[in-house]
Parts: structure tokens; C-alpha cells; sequence
């Protein structure tokens, strides 16, 4: 979730002069590209396949635990950290190169990893679930009490809601379940942000040359809308069958901090896709300064601009703060280590599970595809409109492998021919680019071949699944568990969701 916080109210003064400082981060932004301050400039980084992982604590009814202080000192392990919600956790893995084998031995640390953190929670009398959404999470789990006690959550969530004004509205229509011709609608109001908590995801970084960065964020923003169809894994929420990747609309509208009024005006909101191409990275920075008030106005005593003058690199702590409350799917990083200035691609797009292994073939794709595109001799967003790439994104969310996507020279086209007749190659030769091993390369490409020949996601498992137990006479909250904990049994088996049966 970004920088400590600590609990206080904020002023007036506070605002104004938050607003003065994200605006001089973003002038020392604008400095540093033009002067080649970045530590990257004029040459590639090392590949780096960085990653988050967000889970889900339930007990042994498949229930949400509230539990994850409890959980986290049990593991007692750094890499593991608190969450929005008292059901979630969150895994950092360590970034390592994106060659050769690499991928393979981080696919066996985080396997490895997972396993060490379940056998402790055991320990606690709760399980962890890697899934894009916990299905049996219901409205009354979604309450103000169940935020984490990190100060910083409580403080986001208060400022959301003084900017709303007003209780936060959920409007989902739902895609029909099983033989039904019409969709399920979840219709509900929150007094807390604690929906965004629902929305657990897969958050993979790439570290990028400051002259590359519109080109790796464009070529993301294309691709969303395919990897939101060909990894959904989030078709439960609230008890009601939703979208095949419900994360998306759920999480737009949960810190959603426009009240009606300021919708019908067109004001932007906090999770925004975009509205355009970009040139620079300057371009997202700017858009912060301009269209979005601060939620934590938190300021330092640092001069951005001040100490660039004086040979330094500055931290910009209000500018990536700010930056941390624009809900991007594909977010920009200004990061320092040791004194030297980085620029890292945040994708956020994908959601947790079913597999580990699931996971590595979902991040593999990404980058060899974000590569292909990258590498081609005509960018592809050169050949397809802003909207075009928006529309995707929400029709590959709702339809899964049903969605019927645009996409250049070849029109309308369903996600898993796309991938089968275009996309494979290209991210075959992606991935051959970055240096990934022929091994790793057929082991994960492999299993996103599988799920479009076998048309089988973990949406599309959990859905027909829970359509199979409520035909055989199951109440849907007795189906929801018995999907869940099947689920669960064999995420741990490890086997990639398009070989599940029913």
C-alpha cells in the first residue's frame, strides 16, 4: 500500500503546501530527464522480474479470517507484510534477472515460500488462499472494524470518504451463470473502502531506461484487456456470480472518490486506466499534479529542486506518496536506491492464483508480449485509438475468453485466438530477447496454451463449478464454499488451472 503513515488530521496548510510540493517533484522529474540524472539514461537496465503477490486468510469453514496480525507474527518473515484488510497479506519476492532459468527458480522460492506461510498459519488455526477474489466474502466482512490497524489504512480510508461526502455505492451487472439467460446484479452501499481489500492482485515490475518508458507504458496499456481475460480469476463477490474478473469494476468503484455530481461533470477517477498515449513519463506525473486533490497530504522538509541544485538526488517522498493514491492499472515508479534514481513499470492488472505456477505463466506472458511489442518496427498503439485499448480492458474483465476484443489488421477477435494466432510468438520472441531460457519459455508459454485450447481459466472453473453444485442442490453459499475449498486443495496440488476437472 505504499509509505507509513501515521495517524492525524490534516489542515489546510497541510493541503496547500502538499500541493506545492508534489508540483516541484514533478519539475525536479522534468529536470532530472532533461539533464540525464536517471541511472539508467542512455543505456537498458538489467532485465529484473520483480513481484507482489496479495493472498487471502480464511478458516477452516472457508470463512474470511480476520486474522492477519496474528498470521504475519507467526510467519515472522519481512517478506511478508500487512494488507488493507484483517483477511489480507501481502508477499514481496526479491527481484531477480529475467534470464536464462531465473524464472523457474523464482517460480520454486515463492512456491517454497508459500508453503513455509501456510504451515505457520496452520499453526494459528488459518489458511492462506492465492485467488483474485475470496468468494465467500460476504457485505458484513466488508465493515469499517475489519480494517488492518496500520494507521495509514484507516487515515486513506477517512479521506476518501471526506471527499465522497457520502457512502460508497457498489452497481455490478453479472454475466449469466451456468444455463441462466440473465446476469446477477450486486446493488450495495459501504461505509468503508474495505471492497478494494476484496480485489487481491499480482503486481509485476519492470525496470525501464527513462527514453523507454512510453513505450513499455503504451505497450501495457494495449495489453490489458488480454491479460484480464486470459488470467480471470475473481467471478464471486458478495455472495452474487459477477464479472469473470470482477476485480476491475469493484476496485474502480470502491475508492471511487466522486460523489454523482462530479461524475456527470467528467471529473477523473482515483482508478483510472488513462485517457490517452504518453511520449515521456513526465506525461503521468504531470496528469497527478493536474486532475487529482492529495488524499494523504503528508509533507518533508526536502526541497526537490534545492537539492538538485546541489548535486543530489532528491526522494520526491510527496510526489511517489501522491503517486500511491492515483490507482493507475499500470502505474508509474519513481524509486532511489543508494542515491541513484530508477523509473520502474508497475502492472497491476492481473489478479492473484489459481497456481504458483498459473502465476509465472501469467507474468511470463506479460513480458514477453510488453518486449514483442516494444521491439516491433510499427508501435502498435500507433495503429489502434486510447478507447480502443479501454473497451478491452472492461469487455476482457467481464467476458473472460468470451470477450470480443479489437485489435489492429485484425478486427474483432476473441481473446484466446488472439493469443493462439499472434501473441504466443511474439512473447516466445519477447522472452528469447530478454535472455529467458528455452526451458522457461516452454514450461510457461506452454500453460497459456493449454488455457486457450482447453478455454478454461480459474473464472471459468470456479463459475462452472459452482454452477454444477447449485444444479446438483447446493444453496449458493454451500456451493461457494465446497468451490472454495476444492479450490484451495489444489492450488496446492500446483497443477495449472486449465487441467482442473470438475
Amino acid at each position: 500500500m505504499g509509505a507509513e503513515v501515521s495517524e492525524r488530521e490534516f489542515t489546510r496548510e497541510d493541503r496547500r503546501r502538499f500541493r506545492e510540493q508534489v508540483g516541484r517533484g514533478t519539475e525536479a522529474i522534468a529536470r532530472m530527464l532533461a539533464e540525464g540524472l536517471f541511472t539508467d539514461h542512455g543505456k537498458p537496465p538489467d532485465p529484473l522480474l520483480g513481484m507482489e503477490v496479495e493472498l487471502n486468510l480464511i478458516d477452516r469453514a472457508m470463512n474470511p479470517a480476520m486474522s492477519n496480525a496474528t498470521v504475519l507474527q507467526s510467519i515472522a518473515d519481512p517478506d511478508f507484510q500487512t494488507e488493507l484488510g484483517q483477511f489480507n497479506i501481502e508477499i514481496n519476492v526479491a527481484p531477480r534477472p529475467l534470464t536464462d532459468d531465473n524464472t523457474i527458480a523464482l517460480e520454486q522460492a515463492l512456491r517454497g515460500s508459500l508453503n513455509r506461510a501456510e504451515a505457520r498459519a496452520a499453526a494459528t488455526d488459518n489458511h492462506i488462499v492465492m485467488i483474485g477474489m475470496l468468494p465467500t466474502l460476504r457485505t458484513d466482512h466488508l465493515m469499517h472494524q475489519w480494517i488492518s490497524a496500520n494507521p495509514r489504512y484507516d487515515l486513506l480510508n477517512q479521506q476518501i470518504f471526506a471527499a465522497r461526502g457520502e457512502d460508497i455505492a457498489l452497481d455490478i451487472d453479472g454475466v449469466p451463470l451456468g444455463t441462466e439467460r440473465v446476469g446477477e446484479r450486486l446493488i450495495t452501499t459501504t461505509d468503508s473502502i474495505l471492497p478494494e481489500a476484496a480485489c487481491t492482485s499480482v503486481q509485476l515490475h519492470l525496470r525501464v531506461a527513462p527514453e523507454d518508458f512510453a513505450a513499455h507504458w503504451n505497450a501495457a496499456q494495449s495489453i490489458a484487456g488480454v491479460q484480464v481475460a486470459l488470467a480471470g480469476n475473481s467471478p464471486f463477490f458478495a455472495g452474487k456470480a459477477l464479472w469473470h474478473e470482477s476485480r476491475i469494476p469493484v476496485f474502480e468503484q470502491a475508492t471511487d472518490t466522486r460523489p454523482l455530481e462530479l461524475k456527470n461533470q467528467g471529473v477523473r477517477p482515483r482508478v483510472w486506466f488513462g485517457e490517452r498515449w504518453i511520449t515521456t513519463i513526465f506525461d503521468l506525473f504531470e496528469e497527478n499534479t493536474r486532475y487529482f486533490p492529495a488524499l494523504l497530504p503528508v509533507c518533508t522538509d526536502e526541497d526537490p529542486l534545492e537539492t538538485l541544485d546541489a548535486g543530489r538526488i532528491p526522494e520526491l517522498s510527496e510526489l511517489k506518496l501522491h503517486n500511491g493514491t492515483v490507482y493507475r492499472w499500470n502505474r508509474p515508479i519513481y524509486d532511489v536506491v543508494d542515491g541513484h534514481a530508477h523509473l520502474r513499470i508497475e502492472n497491476r492488472v492481473l489478479p492473484a492464483g489459481p497456481t504458483v505456477l498459473d502465476t509465472m505463466a501469467d507474468s511470463a506472458f506479460y513480458y514477453g508480449v510488453l518486449r514483442g511489442l516494444v521491439d516491433a518496427d510499427r508501435p502498435l498503439w500507433s495503429q489502434m485509438s486510447f478507447d480502443a485499448a479501454t473497451e478491452n480492458l472492461h469487455a476482457g474483465a467481464r467476458d473472460g475468453l468470451d470477450a470480443q476484443l479489437y485489435w489492429p489488421t485484425v478486427g474483432w477477435i476473441r481473446p484466446d485466438e488472439l493469443v493462439l494466432r499472434r501473441l504466443l510468438p511474439l512473447a516466445d520472441a519477447g522472452l528469447a530477447a530478454y535472455g529467458v531460457s528455452p526451458r522457461a519459455r516452454r514450461r510457461y508459454l506452454s500453460v497459456i496454451e493449454g488455457r486457450c485450447l482447453r478455454r478454461q481459466t480459474g473464472a471459468v472453473w470456479q463459475r462452472e463449478s459452482v454452477a454444477a453444485r447449485e444444479a446438483a442442490g447446493d444453496s449458493r453459499a454451500q456451493a461457494l464454499s465446497g468451490m472454495l475449498r476444492e479450490y484451495v486443495d489444489r492450488m496446492h496440488e500446483g497443477e495449472a488451472v486449465h487441467t482442473w476437472d470438475l
